[in-house]
């Protein structure tokens, strides 16, 4: 199968061994992201929908999702301070991006795609990696965040999110790997 979320194994970028620190942090998020794309990759649309961890709601499709948001939420709105209300709203303007048994796969990619291609124009464009971003809680406290603290938290976010991704495709049709 060809789809949009085709990712060949030789096409995940290898962090560099001996880069900067800004390299180093860009590359292993590229190389987590490219891990996710993977893992979706080959899939039909009822395979990125499917559940099946149940009780567990999660599916590949509502976890990139997810991703989209997750990206949008630390680069776009608290990195570069641009409110973004989010993608994925229920009715009562809670995050529904899990919410993906009906879902459209190339939607759904196309926000994921976009919102890392932002990031990292938003990280290419930062003078260092002491910027800080901010967030302000509904209550008010607002905490800020250095784009070093960002990335590194996107590479964990990214790396629980590829175990759980993981599997969920060992479920589907018994592909396993990193």
């Amino acid at each position: 199968m060809t789809d949009a979320y085709e990712l060949a194994d030789a096409a995940r970028p290898e962090p560099p061994l001996a880069g900067g620190e800004l390299a180093t942090l860009t590359g292993f998020l590229d190389f987590q992201r490219a891990t996710f794309a993977w893992k979706c990759a080959g899939l039909s649309t009822e395979q990125l929908r499917a559940r099946p961890l149940l009780p567990s709601t999660l599916s590949l499709l509502g976890l990139t999702r997810h991703l989209a948001e997750v990206e949008l939420g630390w680069f776009r709105n608290i990195l570069n301070s641009e409110g973004h209300p989010g993608i994925w709203r229920d009715s009562n303007g809670r995050f529904a991006e899990f919410a993906a048994d009906e879902a459209d796969p190339e939607e759904a990619f196309a926000h994921w795609r976009a919102e890392c291609d932002h990031a990292r124009e938003l990280v290419a464009a930062a003078p260092s990696l002491d910027v800080l971003g901010h967030y302000r809680a509904p209550d008010g406290k607002e905490t800020e965040y250095s784009l070093r603290w960002i990335l590194t938290h996107m590479i964990e976010e990214y790396a629980r999110h590829n175990g759980h991704a993981d599997l969920l495709r060992e479920h589907l049709d018994g592909r396993t790997g990193e």
